[in-house]
């Protein structure tokens, strides 16, 4: 009908049957940034948040995230996920957050990086927000993926 791959012939949600693709290696990168004001920036490097240190809470919720994606997802499959990583930087004025996704497996973990992604920036923003209401979270995105039928795919 779409072309889409949860959609079925009568337009109906469907989680794709995975079963008869052969398991391999994937990786997934996705990026996101947390625009703030500078003294909000230096708070959050300076790990003196009445919250604690904030960057190392966003990586940890990040990696949650990863492994509770089909729980959040409603057409994901549960994945037996090899590695999460998550990182918070300071980047041009902005925090960047990376998370870069691991599995051996029958389908691409980019929702699981993106989903690191977004719950990491969102935890920033609950720890930042009595500093700085204004802050945004923006340019969420896939970096690249790698393994399955479609193979190795980069953000141009």
């Amino acid at each position: 009908m779409t072309g889409l791959t949860h959609i079925d012939a009568e337009g109906r949600a469907r989680m794709v049957d995975v079963s008869g693709k052969p398991e391999t290696d994937r990786e997934a990168v996705a990026e996101g940034f947390l625009r703030l004001a500078p003294e909000t920036l230096e708070l959050a490097l300076s790990g003196g948040g009445r919250k604690g240190e904030v960057r190392a809470v966003a990586e940890i919720a990040g990696v949650m995230a990863a492994k509770r994606t089909s729980d959040l997802i409603p057409m994901c499959h549960p994945l037996d996920i090899a590695r999460a990583e998550v990182t918070v930087e300071p980047v041009d004025g902005r925090l960047k957050v990376t998370a870069r996704v691991r599995t051996t497996g029958r389908t691409g973990v980019e929702m699981e990086a993106l989903t690191a992604v977004s719950v990491a920036c969102l935890t920033l923003y609950d720890m930042l927000k009595a500093a700085d209401r204004g802050m945004v979270i923006e340019d969420v995105r896939v970096c690249s993926k790698s393994g399955g039928r479609s193979g190795d795919w980069v953000h141009p």
